[in-house]
């Protein structure tokens, strides 16, 4: 059975007629994909020379890569992830990567998950503790004269999200937090080829500790009489095993670590480079906060212009620059028929850079976000936290993750360009800078 119907006049049914660069076996375009500096940029290009839809190739995989919002919408309902470009993870877990579950167990799973991340109540119950740790941070900061974002923010959004996955009534968020940082360091340096001067077998056994350590934190907080209003704690109540909940601990942790920290680090690259979007981003903190150092959860909510700065600054610099679904049955996707067992990529940065849905699409400009710029804008032009059944659960705790921290960090710190620094987007799981970002930084007189 073909999804998208029946083929017209004129279309292709030989998915190796969809264009795109020639692979040279055995390792298709992955010579390509490096010379490009990695998928996100290999993507840039893709699209730019062979249009909305196009073929790649990856060691054993074939790939389509669809950037047309149009397109993308009859892809909506894949509930399928290919097994092979997760499966580095697959050691994290004990009872099934939760990467690549089958929809038959990730529908009720995922049910779960939303009650639990996408709840308001459970927002603002963590939300003290929240603006706590942010505030530490701009604390430290004042005695700072220079920082780098990316590796302060990623340890700050990994305190946030161990303190809602943990609480913190027993010290089990502070515990987990060096040992999680060592572990995903490891499959990161393992998964890109990062250099290291530790043997490979000790960093195997440090990786093995940390995850024991992990789980062992976990299992702790799911065990004790008196467990906090964690994440774990609720999920106690859900019936699963125990290794399923600490799986999908791991699998919480593994998804706020980098993301949120990483998005903030992008928005104040931008903002230190615009000026006037600072400007009126401070006026409207001063004015709904006045001299108070943050803002309480409900003002957090009605902040306008802050949400417009950070969905424009995660259209610039989506934290994921591409998603990816494997096909189930076969696909029509314009003028090709794509068959089942394709795996299909949906290049996120590329498709926030559609100069057709985003007018000089490099500009950074938050009024892109206003209900009537919107007007039009087909749904699937704007992709930050990725689409469908497969979507990132945890998108609405993003939102006030990264929300508190850049309203904090604006309201208390003036941010300008390190001179000579330069920011280049790199693949780390996340988009990252290959460097770091560094920004110099003046406390304001509040």
């Amino acid at each position: 059975m073909r999804a998208g119907g029946g083929l017209e006049p004129g279309m292709n049914s030989d998915w190796r007629e969809i264009p795109g660069p020639v692979p040279v076996p055995p390792n298709g375009n992955l010579a390509a994909i490096a010379e490009a500096g990695g998928l996100h940029t290999f993507q840039l290009a893709l699209h730019e020379k062979y249009g909305p839809v196009a073929r790649f190739e990856l060691p054993g995989t074939s790939v389509v890569s669809v950037a047309d919002p149009e397109l993308l919408s009859r892809t909506s309902r894949i509930n399928e992830r290919p097994d092979e470009l997760f499966e580095f993870l697959s050691p994290l877990f004990e009872a099934g990567n939760l990467q690549t579950i089958p929809e038959r167990e990730h529908v009720p799973w995922r049910r779960l998950l939303l009650s639990a991340l996408g709840s308001h109540r459970s927002h603002e119950a963590h939300f003290s503790a929240f603006t706590r740790l942010t505030l530490e941070l701009a604390d430290r900061w004042a005695g700072e004269r220079e920082v780098s974002l990316q590796e302060e923010l990623s340890d700050l959004s990994l305190r946030i999200i161990c303190e809602f996955a943990l609480g913190s009534a027993d010290g089990a968020a502070e515990r987990i937090g060096p040992a999680f940082r060592e572990l995903i360091a490891e499959y990161l340096a393992r998964q890109f080829g990062l250099p290291s001067a530790i043997p490979e077998a000790e960093r195997a056994t440090r990786a093995e500790e940390a995850l024991a350590r992990v789980r062992g934190a976990i299992t702790r907080t799911l065990e004790s009489q008196s467990r906090s209003g964690g994440l774990v704690g609720m999920l106690a109540e859900s019936g699963w095993s125990p290794a399923r909940i600490r799986d999908t601990a791991v699998a919480v942790l593994l998804a706020g670590y980098h993301t949120s920290g990483v998005a903030v680090s992008w928005a104040l690259h931008l903002l230190a480079g615009h000026p006037e979007i600072t400007r009126r981003l401070r006026e409207e903190l001063d004015r709904v906060l006045g001299d108070r150092p943050a803002p309480t959860y409900r003002e957090l909510r009605s902040l306008d212009y802050l949400e417009r700065v950070v969905k424009e600054a995660m259209r610039r610099y989506p934290p994921g620059p591409y998603a990816a679904r494997e096909l189930t049955e076969d696909l029509v996707l314009g003028d090709h028929l794509v068959p089942a067992g394709t795996t299909l990529m949906y290049p996120i940065w590329a498709i926030h850079l559609n100069p057709v849905h985003w007018p000089d699409p490099e500009r950074f400009d938050p009024e892109r976000f206003t209900a009537k710029a919107a007007e039009g804008r087909p749904k699937f032009a704007y992709l930050p936290f990725g689409f469908g059944p497969r979507s990132c659960e945890g998108a609405a705790l993003a939102m006030v993750e990264v929300k508190l921290m850049l309203a904090i960090l604006v309201k208390h710190f003036e941010f300008a360009s390190v001179p000579g620094h330069r920011v280049t987007p790199v693949e780390r799981f996340v988009l990252w800078a290959r460097d770091d970002i560094r920004l110099n930084l003046t406390p304001r007189d509040r």
